[in-house]
């Protein structure tokens, strides 16, 4: 049975962020991420989690300025250093919420020909990282995020090119985070996917597709790949990062038969 984490950037938001946390508890989840908790003070996150039992699984790196067009650092040539500030950011709130994962956001690059030089900056600056987390740790997650549709530019977008990253990069605690929404929309095939990359998976998530909301909402047979999971003997999260159609709660059906609450 998965072990679903409630994304609480996307999931309850009908709540204040911090009350969002005794949400999550109540309907059963056990673990939460954060796609970038920086605007809250870790000791305030950490007494929520403590509050309600819960664990952290997952924070991103920072992304950069949001308003000005960056989704993530890692990969954008020149800007190394403010790569590793984000970073260093990004430990001390794990430390602090003792949350063993971090996504490495890679960023945009829109020109083609920057291609090879932001993947030789990716995994210079992974190397590094992949140093300094492991005092603290941390495994560093990379994750192919689909640029047809929700990050158009986005560096890093098919399993394969991150297996051949993290490959290459060697450090047992840099791995895969694997979106299967983002997977569906750039490769489908997801059993084969998910069976292939076993190995470097620490980390799933799920999202109905296309519309990106509730997993039973859509084409992709998530109670199937559930149990494909299970047969590998997968022990992490799986994250829920959706839209729900209309609140959280009501479209909470779908994960009642692996342990969530749905009140009456």
């Amino acid at each position: 049975m998965p072990n679903l984490a409630a994304n609480l950037s996307m999931l309850f938001t009908e709540y204040n962020f911090l009350d969002r946390f005794s949400a999550a508890a109540g309907h059963g989840f056990k673990g939460v991420e954060i796609l970038f908790p920086y605007e809250w003070s870790a000791n305030e996150i950490r007494y929520a989690l403590n509050e309600n039992s819960l664990k952290q699984v997952l924070l991103n790196t920072p992304p950069g300025d949001l308003a000005s067009g960056d989704r993530g650092l890692g990969a954008i040539p020149g800007r190394e250093s403010d790569f590793f500030s984000s970073l260093q950011l990004a430990l001390e709130f794990a430390g602090t919420l003792m949350c063993e994962r971090i996504h490495v956001m890679a960023g945009i690059i829109e020109e083609e020909k920057e291609m090879q030089e932001a993947r030789r900056t990716f995994v210079e600056n992974l190397k590094r990282a992949a140093v300094v987390a492991e005092k603290y740790g941390v495994d560093l997650l990379i994750e192919p995020i689909n640029n047809k549709r929700d990050i158009p530019g986005y560096f890093l977008s098919r399993i394969s090119d991150a297996r051949k990253i993290i490959e290459e990069i060697g450090k047992e605690n840099v791995g895969l985070q694997l979106d299967l929404y983002h997977a569906q929309i750039m490769d489908g095939d997801l059993e084969t996917l998910i069976r292939d990359n076993v190995d470097i998976t620490r980390h799933y998530q799920i999202a109905g597709v296309p519309a990106r909301h509730e997993p039973n909402l859509g084409e992709v047979n998530f109670p199937h790949l559930f149990e494909v999971i299970d047969s590998l003997d997968f022990d992490g999260w799986v994250g829920c990062e959706y839209h729900p159609l209309q609140t959280t709660s009501s479209g909470l059906d779908w994960a009642q038969p692996y342990g969530i609450q749905v009140p009456t």
